[in-house]
């Protein structure tokens, strides 16, 4: 009987620190993350499962490209995700299928690589970003419901970066940030 006994507190013993170590994990480092719908297309689709990164943002802010998962403004109990296009102190101007940002002095026509030669932003916006506040936009401009209408993210809201696409099996691959060819 104590053998038993002794055994049984051997596989909680396995079975909590298991526990502790995902829930460490899970609310502290990395989060899944299910895609819902198709604003993020041709990159994200619907039903892709990504890995969030929760770490990063606690040591630097947001960059200009990243694609984060964030709570949106009107709902927190709802998971959006975009790339961000504008940042802190910067005024970002979304008209005649351009995105602009003027950074300081110096006006930056984004050049967006990740999004097709084909694809439109529409609208026709301008928000003057205070210091804790971002733009983001869907990389699928005609069905993506983003800054353009609902206006800037705030930081607070921000939950992470997405690292990894982890499925389906075929499109496995970590999630760089892109370089920008500002004109």
């Amino acid at each position: 009987m104590r053998l038993f006994f002794s055994a049984l507190i051997e596989v909680l013993e396995v079975v909590l620190v298991a526990v502790i170590s995902v829930l460490i994990i899970k609310n502290f480092l990395v989060q899944p993350f299910l895609v819902s719908g198709d604003s993020m297309e041709p990159n994200f689709s619907n039903g892709n499962y990504l890995l969030v990164d929760e770490v990063t943002y606690r040591f630097r802010e947001p960059e200009r490209g990243e694609v984060v998962v964030f709570r949106y403004p009107g709902d927190n109990k709802v998971f959006y995700i975009k790339r961000i296009i504008g940042l802190p102190g910067e005024t970002v101007t979304v008209k005649d299928n351009k995105v602009m940002v003027l950074n300081k002095s110096e006006i930056m026509v984004l050049s967006e690589s990740y999004i097709p030669p084909t694809s439109r932003t529409s609208g026709e916006v301008e928000y003057v970003l205070d210091q804790n506040h971002y733009f983001v936009l869907g990389d699928n401009r005609l069905y993506s419901f983003d800054s353009r209408n609902w206006g800037p993210l705030d930081r607070g809201n921000i939950l992470g970066v997405v690292r990894l696409n982890l499925w389906p099996l075929n499109e496995v691959r970590a999630i760089e940030e892109p370089l920008y060819n500002i004109n």
